[in-house]
């Protein structure tokens, strides 16, 4: 699958990397292609390009930006470019603040998420939730005692999620659909617990698992 992915940082880079280990075509969509040039040197076969090439090309498309620049992204890749697309949303509504007490700061409040008003914006565009709640070390080919953690998504349209299950069970996770867009509100604040211990005692190897009670 051609899979484009807005973005430059180490979310874009570890999920573009491991995405053309499992043979997938990929294109990373950045302001300054300078800043992944040992990106393209590692990978192969990987592209770089602008956000819009990054859109148009992908069948499937990873926002992987700050939050606090995820609307402008998906403006600069063109809203008519990923019109009818799955877009994974991986991003968090992270404020330019510093954590307290090893808690993060989001500009969002508890009755809003950054998916809901990507998807209200572009109503057109069929987000999903997901890859938002580990560390890029992570997200491809997770290795943990416990088994295949579990990766938590939500969107409004059905057929975007059925993509995005099918991509994060390749990619080692199990995947579990909370909903509707209105679920990223409590997806989107894993990020927070997540890096809670990283930030406090400098741990970052673990993940989410939902256990389930066997039937009787």
């Amino acid at each position: 699958m051609n899979i484009g992915i807005l973005g430059s940082g180490s979310v874009a880079q570890s999920l573009g990397s491991g995405l053309r280990r499992k043979g997938h075509e990929v294109m990373l969509g950045t302001s300054s292609t300078a800043k992944l040039s040992e990106w393209v040197l590692r990978n192969p076969g990987g592209r770089v390009g602008s956000f819009a090439d990054a859109a148009i090309f992908g069948e499937l498309v990873i926002l992987a930006v700050k939050g606090t620049a995820a609307v402008a992204a998906v403006s600069l890749a063109g809203t008519g470019a990923l019109a009818g697309k799955a877009v994974i949303d991986a991003t968090n509504p992270i404020a330019d603040k510093p954590p307290m007490n090893g808690v993060l700061q989001f500009f969002t409040g508890p009755n809003e998420s950054l998916l809901e008003i990507l998807q209200h914006k572009h109503p057109d565009i069929h987000f999903v939730k997901a890859f938002n709640s580990v560390g890029n070390a992570h997200m491809v080919d997770p290795q943990f005692a416990g088994g295949p953690p579990t990766m938590f998504i939500a969107g409004n349209d059905v057929t975007a999620k059925a993509k995005v299950a099918a991509l994060v069970r390749e990619l080692g996770w199990e995947s579990a659909d909370m909903g509707r867009a209105e679920a990223a509100r409590a997806i989107e604040p894993l990020c927070m617990l997540w890096c809670i211990p990283g930030l406090l005692r400098n741990e970052w190897a673990h993940a989410f698992k939902l256990l389930k009670k066997n039937p009787d």
